[in-house]
């Protein structure tokens, strides 16, 4: 697939929590393919990265990926910032580095769910 559009970032955020780095970038999307296109590009600026979660809302169209964290602790708390929100044709994205020290469940999905909250406020 060759995508000959730009991405169009509007926001990044960082949270740091017990040594692990959380990278919040927010997308404008003009199309599901370009989704795929901005995941692709991520994961290669990002090869060390443990665990890259992402949700968007395009039209009807919404997904979650939790990337191997526990279950709706990334995804989910992403999807929930975008909805309450009412942000559409908006993907987010939150690139974890693994700081060494398990957060839990709870720490988890705040940790998420404020990397993305800080992209819209």
């Amino acid at each position: 697939m060759f995508y000959n559009g730009y991405m169009k970032k509007v926001s990044e955020s960082l949270v740091i929590e017990k040594k692990s780095k959380f990278y919040g970038f927010r997308y404008d999307i003009d199309s599901l393919e370009e989704v795929s296109f901005i995941l692709d590009s991520l994961r290669k600026e990002h090869k060390k990265a443990k665990h890259i979660c992402y949700a968007f809302r395009f039209q009807n169209v919404e997904r979650k990926y939790e990337d191997k964290e526990p279950s709706n602790s990334a995804g989910l708390p992403i999807l929930e910032v975008i909805n309450h929100n009412n942000l559409d044709n908006t993907l987010i994205v939150v690139v974890r580095y693994f700081g060494g020290t398990l957060l839990g469940r709870g720490l988890l999905t705040r940790t998420y769910s404020k990397a993305a909250r800080l992209l819209v406020n």
